[in-house]
């Protein structure tokens, strides 16, 4: 087993779509040095075929970085991890989770869960394509499966091709009559199996996605498993990262937002002088400033004001002054 994934899966942030682009995974990794950071899901064939500095280029202070590939043909996704391995990327990540009717149409996603030989093959391609780890994010089940009669059979046959890192999201994916939205939140959740699989087998690296609000329930719920994964609570509220390392890795420090606000300053500068909008930026840390005084007026300054090309960094300042503003009751 990989002893760098091991160390790095203690905790990670989710692979969530327009959400953790090149721009968010910097600003959590201001807040978190030590965990492992998702990109979008990338579709094999548009890295084999599209603007790959575009979908692919990240900036070096992301590490550790895993790319997540969406994809059911082996050879697509293994000259697809080739391409990420030269990009890079510090590990490769198979989706056989995601719900929405556009990975559906593609035959990719969780819909792969009904057919694990296929998933092998891929794995199999991608993990003989490349040196760098590979793992597969799933749910527990599909549809009509019985995740408690399905789901050990699936990880134990993909164990036995070669895989050994599992982030399983502790849902079912209800792709008959659910939304992509309510298959976030509709279909039970099932810590127990989840863990029961690691008991079964021990030698697995077994992470846990799924319904896990704060870092306090993710270390609760994490036991003997190797790792916890947060999702839509660390984007919204990407300060809490800054306890992430002191409380999943042991280390002294603790960043507060705004020392993550002064720190993400330069980047956003820097990011201005090539064009990029403000608000491509910003967008990330509307919520980093939750219950503090003038939370409201950072939110508003940052998300109404930043909305043009031409908004410059004087916004970013701004918005910073009305929280100390507050903070000193003017």
């Amino acid at each position: 087993m990989n002893t760098k994934a091991q160390t790095y899966h203690r905790f990670s942030v989710a692979p969530m779509m327009e959400w953790t682009d090149r721009h968010c995974r910097v600003l959590h990794r201001i807040f978190t040095k030590k965990s492992l950071l998702y990109t979008e899901m990338v579709v094999s064939k548009a890295i084999i075929r599209g603007l790959r500095n575009k979908l692919l280029g990240f900036n070096e202070q992301e590490h550790p970085v895993c790319l997540q590939i969406g994809g059911s043909e082996p050879d697509e996704l293994a000259e697809a991890a080739k391409i990420a391995q030269e990009y890079g990327y510090d590990e490769i990540n198979l989706n056989v989770g995601c719900p929405s009717k556009r990975v559906r149409s593609g035959a990719f996603g969780a819909c792969l869960m009904m057919e694990p030989e296929l998933v092998g093959d891929c794995l199999q391609a991608m993990r003989e394509a490349v040196t760098i780890p590979v793992t597969i994010k799933h749910r527990i089940g599909v549809d009509g499966q019985n995740p408690r009669e399905t789901l050990l059979p699936f990880v134990e046959y993909l164990a036995s091709r070669g895989t050994d890192t599992f982030i399983i999201h502790a849902r079912k994916a209800i792709l008959k009559g659910l939304t992509p939205k309510e298959n976030r939140d509709i279909p039970p959740l099932d810590y127990p199996l989840v863990h029961a699989i690691k008991a079964e087998l021990p030698h697995l690296n077994i992470i846990l996605n799924g319904g896990i609000h704060t870092l306090e329930q993710g270390r609760r719920e994490m036991g003997d498993l190797d790792g916890i994964m947060l999702g839509r609570a660390a984007y919204r509220y990407p300060d809490i990262l800054g306890q992430v390392d002191n409380m999943f890795f042991g280390a002294d420090k603790v960043v507060t937002p705004f020392e993550a606000f002064a720190a993400y300053r330069p980047y956003v500068v820097e990011q201005l002088a090539k064009k990029v909008p403000l608000h491509a930026m910003t967008k990330h840390m509307l919520g980093m400033f939750k219950g503090h005084k003038g939370a409201s007026a950072f939110r508003r300054i940052l998300g109404e004001k930043t909305i043009p090309r031409e908004t410059g960094i004087e916004v970013y300042d701004r918005a910073m002054e009305a929280i100390e503003a507050e903070m000193v009751g003017v």
